[in-house]
């Protein structure tokens, strides 16, 4: 099923330094590139004159009938990993590939970047094992890859992990130390969720700059292309992944999505439908963290929704956001094949001043795990135009936790129900951090509840405190009445004389 912000199913990761490997967070990030025989200003130049000219769609050079293949046959078809990238040269990265078919119906040219100059990685039909299928011999010997795959030692010095993956449009995915695959990032978002339809870009073409002995980090530039406009990569794989971008519109963009995240939330403990699953809780994300330039956390629950919801944080030069899977505990979700609780998370931390403008989440209804259902990125207050290049800057940092975003209090459940009051709505919000369990139960702590648009919009009936002696954090509880048949939007955190303790939890009650 499509769905806008969809993509097709792929397995990547990423890494840092080994220092930061250890540390269980993996770092993306987009930079400005440096002097060198070969940079970003050589792929922006590409981009530059790309833009100039017609769109051409890459597709048709894979056959129609390896498109046609089972996605377990796809599935079969494994890259040798004694042909890997850089596998006898005695450097902590490696790079394998993937074979096109079934989603995949692109090939993407690679390229080596080395002291002597910038070669091609060639496709061999060679370089693959075929498993139990019968097509080996039809495959073209110069089709191309689909995606490649970035390996390192981050658990073991003697065994290189997967750590970062481009496979599908724009997409990629990378993980920490101890956590497993889960949402993805993309290159770009354009007319997510929008009723003229989202246009999907793509990588065209990737360059490898060929590491040290010792490197700590991979280069990978990257040339993006799409109807409406081109766009130039440069990724950098450490502990983070630095991510720098160049973009180049060959018409007008409606709405701009930067620094795209895309994951998967079925049901958890707030949602109030009913699914038929042993599981108390699937999903790869469970809420969107924000970072106010103001110094306020927001932190807004995720949802399987009956109907499609935009929401729209606006900010002023953000600090940063992100799609958390905040809830790591087996015994929630009970799947001990896809263990969620190792779920990675995703935090984009804008370089330089971003301005004005909003982040934007998508929820979409979903009848099952097998999609992703949610979207965020950030959507610029001033779009850019043709003929005007853009530069966007960030780091990625993929991790499990971290207990300094937010650095107070944070929301750890959410749960809801019908309440005791006639067509009122009961939430029960959990809330813990180092400080809140070290403040004694016979303390007086406030919840600080707000409705968007006032008594008129919704009228909040009861609302109290109290320790949680099971977690050590504290509770808020409250019943609140929608008065109109429109989204009513609520907002709560936790203080004690005046002071804030949490970040805010946000909220939306739908009609």
């Amino acid at each position: 099923m499509a769905v806008p912000g969809m993509g097709p199913p792929s397995a990547g990761g990423g890494r840092r330094s080994r220092a930061l490997y250890a540390l269980g967070v993996l770092v993306v990030a987009v930079l400005p590139a440096r002097a060198a025989a070969f940079g970003l200003d050589d792929v922006a130049e590409k981009a530059r004159r790309l833009a100039a000219e017609p769109f051409e769609d890459a597709k048709g050079r894979v056959p129609d009938w390896l498109l046609k293949i089972s996605y377990d046959q796809w599935r079969d078809i494994r890259f040798r990993p004694e042909q890997g990238l850089w596998r006898d040269r005695g450097v902590p990265f490696q790079v394998q590939f993937f074979h096109p078919g079934l989603y995949y119906n692109r090939t993407v040219r690679v390229n080596v970047v080395e002291a002597k100059g910038v070669h091609p990685v060639e496709f061999s039909p060679n370089q693959f094992d075929y498993g139990k299928t019968d097509f080996a011999s039809r495959v073209p010997q110069k089709l191309g890859y689909a995606g490649l795959r970035v390996h390192y030692p981050i658990k073991a010095r003697d065994y290189f992990d997967e750590v970062i993956v481009f496979l599908g449009a724009s997409y990629f995915r990378a993980v920490g130390k101890d956590e497993g695959f889960g949402l993805s990032a993309r290159g770009l978002g354009i007319d997510t969720a929008e009723s003229w339809g989202e246009e999907f870009p793509y990588f065209k073409e990737f360059w490898l700059v060929s590491p040290a002995p010792r490197a700590d980090r991979l280069t990978v530039y990257a040339l993006l292309d799409s109807p409406s406009l081109t766009g130039a990569y440069r990724f950098v794989v450490r502990p983070a992944l630095d991510v720098d971008r160049r973009l180049f519109l060959r018409k007008e963009v409606r709405k701009l999505g930067i620094a795209p995240l895309t994951s998967m939330f079925f049901h958890g403990e707030n949602t109030s439908r009913s699914f038929d699953d042993f599981r108390p809780e699937v999903h790869d994300s469970d809420g969107l963290l924000l970072s106010f330039a103001s110094g306020e956390w927001l932190w807004r629950p995720l949802d399987n929704r009956r109907t499609l919801n935009v929401s729209h944080f606006r900010m002023e030069k953000p600090r940063g956001f992100g799609l958390l899977q905040r809830d790591r505990d087996f015994d929630h979700y009970q799947d001990l094949e896809t263990q969620p609780e190792r779920r990675v998370s995703a935090w984009v931390e804008p370089s330089g001043d971003w301005g004005a403008g909003s982040v934007e989440l998508i929820e979409i209804p979903t009848p099952s795990d097998t999609n992703d259902n949610v979207v965020a990125y950030w959507v610029p207050e001033k779009a850019p135009k043709p003929a005007e290049p853009a530069a966007f800057s960030y780091t990625l940092y993929w991790y499990g936790d971290d207990p300094n975003r937010p650095p107070g209090g944070r929301a750890v459940a959410t749960r809801r129900d019908g309440g005791t009051a006639k067509d009122a709505q009961r939430f029960v919000i959990d809330f813990a951090g180092k400080k809140l369990a070290a403040i004694p139960a016979d303390r007086v702590l406030h919840g600080v509840v707000t409705v968007a648009g006032g008594a008129e919009a919704g009228e909040l009936l009861e609302e109290h405190v109290v320790k949680n002696p099971f977690t050590g954090g504290w509770r808020l509880t409250f019943q609140v009445r929608p008065k109109r048949r429109e989204p009513l939007e609520l907002r709560a955190f936790l203080e004690q004389g005046g002071d804030t303790l949490t970040e805010t939890w946000s909220y939306v009650i739908l009609p």
